[in-house]
C-alpha cells in the first residue's frame, strides 16, 4: 500500500512516546513492502525532506504562535496543504493519523479524496484529567471524539485503553483493534551495547550515590499523572528499611513540576537522597541504566508504559503502578513488580523486594527479557498494523 501518515512528533522532536512509537512502526511495515509518507512538524537541525530507514519524512513548517491551540491549527492546515499536494503526485490508498491533533488535516484531507482512515489514539483527555473539566478539556476530547467517529478503524496499545476509548469518546467497539506497542530492535541493541560496553561504572556511580547505596530511578516526563510524588513518598519508608542505603533518581524535562517535586522532597526531609538530573539524553540514560538497580513508574494514568519495555531491554528490575495499560505489559512477580496505584505503602514494599533479594531480581531481568522477543517486537506488530489496514480498505461510509 501508499500510506500517507501524519504525526505531530517525529525524531528528533521528542515529546511524549509518539515520536518513538512512529519511528519504530514505519521502517517495519517499509520492510512489508508498504510505501509510506510521513508528515510531521519541522524541527531545528532537521531536513524538511528526508529519507529514514525507509520512511519518507516531509517536515512542514507551521506559523508560530503563543497559544497551542492557535499553533496546532496552524499546523493542520500546513500538513493539509503539503498532504493535498503530495496526493496530487502519489496514489494513496489509506491515511494513518496519530491522536486529536492532526483531526482537522485528516478532514481537511478526505473531504477531496475519499481516502480510508485508520486512527491510533495514545490517550485520551478523559483519561489524563480522570473526566472532562472544562472548556479546554472538552475541546479536545471533542477532537478525539470527531478523528475516531470517521474512522474506518481505530488501534489502540491495550485492552484498557479499548475500553476507555469506546467509553469516553463513545466509539464503536467492533472498530476498536488493540496492537501494543513495542520497542525497536534498534533501542534493544543500544541498551544492550552500553551492558556490553567497557567503561569505568564506579566513576559514573559515584556521580549518583556511595559505594553502599542502591540506585532506584524514574525517566520519563515530570507531570502530576506520572505519580512522582508517590516515589518521593515512598521514600521515606525505603530509608528507613535500608538504613538510608537507597539514592533516589529522577530523570526527565518539566522544569515547573520539578520544582513542586523539589520543595515535596525538601519537605519530606529526603532531599539530599534525590537527585533530579533534568533531560538525558539516550546514550547517557543506557550507561546510567547499567549502574541502577530498580527502576520505577508510579503512575496515576498510563495507557501502555513503553517506560516500562526500555527498562526490560536494559535489563534493570521494574516496579510500576497497576493503573492503565501497566498490568498488561508487566506481568507481576515475572517481569516486575506491579503495586496499588496512589498507594506510597504498596509502593515502597515493591521496591524493597527488588532491593532486598538479589535471586527475585535476577529471574525478572531474564523473564523480562524473553518478553520483549515474544509479545513486543515491532515486526510482529507491524503485521498486525497492516492487517488493521487491509480492514479499513472495505467500502467506506463516512460520517462527519
Amino acid at each position: 500500500m501508499n500510506i500517507i501518515a501524519l504525526a505531530w512528533e517525529f525524531p528528533p522532536r521528542i515529546i511524549g512516546g509518539l515520536s518513538r512509537h512512529v519511528a519504530a512502526l514505519y521502517p517495519e511495515l517499509v520492510k512489508l513492502g508498504h510505501k509510506i509518507h510521513l508528515i510531521t512538524v519541522e524541527v531545528s537541525g532537521a531536513p524538511a525532506y528526508e529519507v529514514v530507514d525507509g520512511v519518507v519524512v516531509h517536515r512542514v513548517a507551521v506559523e508560530p504562535s503563543d497559544d497551542f491551540f492557535h499553533w496546532v491549527a496552524n499546523m493542520n492546515k500546513s500538513m493539509a496543504k503539503h498532504a493535498l499536494q503530495l496526493i496530487g503526485e502519489f496514489a494513496f490508498d489509506i491515511i494513518h493519523a496519530h491522536d486529536w491533533l492532526v483531526t482537522d488535516a485528516v478532514i481537511t484531507i478526505v473531504e477531496q479524496l475519499q481516502l480510508p482512515i485508520v486512527v491510533t489514539i495514545h490517550a485520551t483527555e478523559h483519561g489524563r484529567w480522570n473526566g472532562i473539566h472544562n472548556d479546554t478539556q472538552r475541546f479536545v476530547n471533542s477532537k478525539e471524539m470527531k478523528i475516531t467517529a470517521i474512522a474506518q478503524n481505530v488501534i489502540v496499545c491495550t485492552n484498557y485503553m479499548r475500553d476507555e476509548v469506546e467509553r469516553a469518546l463513545h466509539c464503536d467497539r467492533q472498530k476498536i483493534s488493540v496492537i501494543y506497542n513495542g520497542l525497536s530492535q534498534k533501542r534493544i541493541e543500544k541498551a544492550q551495547q552500553a551492558r556490553a560496553q567497557t567503561f569505568d561504572r564506579q566513576a559514573l556511580r559515584q556521580k549518583y550515590a556511595q559505594p553502599d547505596e542502591c540506585i532506584v530511578y524514574y525517566v520519563g516526563r515530570l507531570t502530576y499523572e506520572k505519580g512522582i510524588f508517590m516515589l518521593l513518598n515512598a521514600a521515606p519508608k525505603i530509608l528507613a528499611v535500608t538504613q538510608d542505603k537507597v539514592k533516589f533518581v529522577i530523570i526527565g524535562s518539566g522544569e515547573a513540576y520539578s520544582i513542586l517535586l523539589k520543595r515535596q522532597a525538601w519537605d519530606l526531609g529526603i532531599y539530599h537522597k534525590v537527585i533530579f538530573t533534568g533531560f538525558m539524553a539516550d546514550e547517557d540514560l543506557y550507561k546510567f541504566q547499567t549502574i541502577a538497580d530498580c527502576a520505577v513508574f508510579p503512575s496515576l494514568y498510563e495507557p501502555f508504559g513503553i517506560v516500562a519495555l526500555e527498562s526490560f531491554a536494559a535489563a534493570v528490575p521494574t516496579v510500576v503502578s497497576d493503573t492503565g495499560g501497566l498490568p498488561e505489559v508487566v506481568r507481576d512477580g515475572k517481569t516486575g513488580v506491579i503495586t496499588h496505584t496512589n498507594d506510597s505503602e504498596s509502593l515502597a514494599r515493591g521496591i524493597l523486594k527488588v532491593l532486598q533479594d538479589r535471586e527475585f531480581r535476577s529471574s525478572l531481568i531474564e523473564n523480562a527479557k524473553q518478553e520483549l522477543h515474544d509479545r513486543f517486537t515491532w515486526s510482529k506488530l507491524a503485521q498486525q498494523t497492516e492487517a488493521v489496514y487491509k480492514k479499513a480498505c472495505l467500502p467506506i461510509t463516512r460520517v462527519y
